[in-house]
C-alpha cells in the first residue's frame, strides 16, 4: 500500500514538472492545434524525411507563426476554397451525374487541404472568371491550367510550375488545315481571357507565315487581330468545340492538354505545337499563403509525387 501512495506522489510531482516547463515557454498560437492536427493524421508524411515531408513542415511552420493571416483564416474557416476546371480530363473533371471532380488538379487541392486539415471545395471557373474570384476573396486558389506568364505575375503570385504544356491547334480532318501555313487568313477559335490568340500568332510570325507588322506582344489584342488571321472568343471550350463542328471556326486553339478532350476521330491536331505553358496554383499577390503553397509544390516535384498524379491521370 505506502509503495503504491508513493508511485502516485512521485507521478504527480513528475507531471507538475512538466506543466511548470510548458508554461514558461511561448503560448501556442491559434494555428497550432489545427498543424498538430493534420500532422497527426499523417504520421507516415512526419517521418518519411522526404523533400516534401520537410516542405510541408516548413509551411506548417510558416502557419504557426505571425506572418501568415490569410492561412489562419482558412484553417479558421475550416474549408479551403478552390477554382477548378470541370471539363478538361485529367486536369479538372466534373462527372455531369455525381458531381464529384476528378483530376491531377483536383488532386493537389486536395493534398494541400489536408496539409492544413481542413476540408475543400470546389468552384468551376473559366479562363475568364478564375481571376475575378480570386480578386474578389471568393476563392482563397486557383488550379485550373493557369500559365504564368509575366504580365501575370505582376498581379497574382504563382507557385513553382507543376507542369508544362503546349498549345497547338485542333482542326476538322477535312479542314485542309495540315500546319501554320494553311492557317493563314483562316478564323481561330479561342476562349476570352486566354493566351492562346497570341501564342499563334507569334509562331505564325517565327515561322514566316505572316509578316507581323504591328504585333505587340503586351498589347495584343485577339478581337481587333486581323493580320494574316483573325480570332473569335467564347466563353467556354465545349462553345467553341460546337463552332468548330459547325463550321463558325477553322480552327480550336488553346493547350493541348485541354484538347486532347475534343480530339475526337473526325478531328486532328496540325504538325505544330509551341509556346510552352507552365502552369502553377495561383494565389493573391503578397499573400502568406503563397509560400506556404510554393512549398508543398517544391517537395511534391522533389519527391515525385506530381509524377505520380500526371501517371495516374494519364496525362501526356
Amino acid at each position: 500500500m505506502k509503495k503504491k501512495v508513493l508511485a502516485m506522489v512521485l507521478g504527480m510531482a513528475m507531471t507538475m514538472t512538466t506543466l511548470t516547463g510548458c508554461g514558461a515557454g511561448k503560448s501556442a498560437s491559434a494555428a497550432e492545434p489545427a498543424v498538430e492536427m493534420a500532422a497527426a493524421e499523417e504520421p507516415a508524411a512526419e517521418e518519411s524525411g522526404t523533400p516534401a515531408a520537410d516542405a510541408a513542415g516548413d509551411a506548417a511552420d510558416e502557419t504557426a507563426g505571425d506572418v501568415s493571416e490569410d492561412v489562419q483564416a482558412i484553417i479558421d474557416r475550416g474549408v479551403l476554397r478552390v477554382g477548378v476546371k470541370n471539363a478538361v480530363i485529367g486536369f479538372g473533371f466534373q462527372d455531369e451525374l455525381t458531381g464529384e471532380y476528378s483530376g491531377m488538379e483536383i488532386s493537389l487541392a486536395e493534398k494541400i487541404a489536408e496539409s492544413l486539415g481542413v476540408d475543400v471545395e470546389f468552384t468551376t471557373v473559366t479562363a475568364a472568371t478564375r481571376t475575378e474570384l480570386l480578386d474578389s476573396g471568393d476563392i482563397d486558389c486557383v488550379l485550373a491550367t493557369f500559365t504564368i506568364t509575366d504580365e501575370r505575375k505582376e498581379s497574382w503570385d504563382f507557385s513553382t510550375p507543376y507542369y508544362t504544356d503546349y498549345v497547338t491547334v485542333l482542326v476538322q480532318n477535312d479542314s485542309g488545315i495540315a500546319g501554320l501555313a494553311d492557317l493563314k487568313d483562316k478564323k481561330v477559335g479561342v476562349s476570352s481571357g486566354s493566351t492562346s490568340a497570341k501564342s499563334l500568332v507569334a509562331a505564325m510570325i517565327e515561322n514566316g507565315v505572316i509578316g507581323g507588322d504591328g504585333f505587340d506582344a503586351e498589347t495584343f489584342d485577339p478581337a481587333t487581330w486581323t493580320d494574316g488571321i483573325s480570332f473569335a472568343q467564347y466563353d467556354d471550350y465545349p462553345t467553341i468545340s460546337t463552332a468548330l463542328s459547325a463550321g463558325e471556326v477553322d480552327a480550336f486553339c488553346v493547350d493541348k492538354s485541354i484538347l486532347a478532350v475534343y480530339h475526337t476521330d473526325d478531328r486532328t491536331y496540325i504538325d505544330e505545337k509551341f509556346a510552352p505553358q507552365e502552369y502553377g496554383v495561383a494565389t493573391k499577390k503578397g499573400s502568406g499563403f503563397s509560400a506556404y503553397v510554393d512549398g508543398l509544390v517544391t517537395g511534391w516535384l522533389s519527391d515525385g509525387t506530381i509524377d505520380g498524379l500526371i501517371a495516374e491521370n494519364g496525362i501526356e
